[in-house]
């Protein structure tokens, strides 16, 4: 597939979708345990906890796989989880930079350093997955183009 430089609503809303199953999925044990859990089930949900936000992460960045870097931006934005995505594929799930993207842990939504170990927590993929759909919509959704309604114009001769 070659790349892309735009995304149709419809695509926003399925992948929107999707993870909000995924996300109520997890939050329905997550709350039925809550507080009431022993010490074994609260240390399981703790273990489980990263390895499902780090594959979470992995299902929001394949729907937008093919968006262009060169709309995507080179600096350390939302868009260019990929460094995310190919930390934990291809690098046993720590940080790792690439000659193409200009990270700056302090300009990433998750601050993690080149080196730290991937663990998401559930408040880091919520910042992540919103500030990635935020600037998703605002560099890649399709807008309609707008039509513009002229005014009627007066009659020849008439004044």
């Amino acid at each position: 597939m070659l790349g892309r430089k735009k995304y149709k609503q419809e695509e926003l809303d399925q992948c929107t979708g999707a993870i909000q199953k995924q996300l109520a999925a997890y939050n329905r044990p997550v709350k039925a345990i809550d507080g009431t859990a022993g010490k074994k089930v609260a240390s399981a949900l703790k273990a489980f906890e990263p390895l499902f936000f780090n594959n979470i992460t992995l299902a929001l960045d394949r729907y937008f796989v093919h968006r262009l870097g060169m709309v995507t931006g080179k600096d350390s934005n939302p868009l260019n989880g990929e460094l995310l995505s190919d930390s934990l594929i291809n690098n046993e799930g720590v940080l790792r930079a690439n000659n193409v993207i200009k990270y700056d842990p302090d300009e990433s939504v998750v601050k993690l350093q080149v080196g730290d170990p991937i663990k998401l927590t559930e408040s880091d993929f919520e910042r992540l997955s919103s500030a990635f759909f935020a600037q998703l919509e605002c560099r890649f959704l399709e807008r309609k183009a707008r039509t513009t309604r002229q005014r009627p114009r007066a009659a020849a001769g008439a004044r």
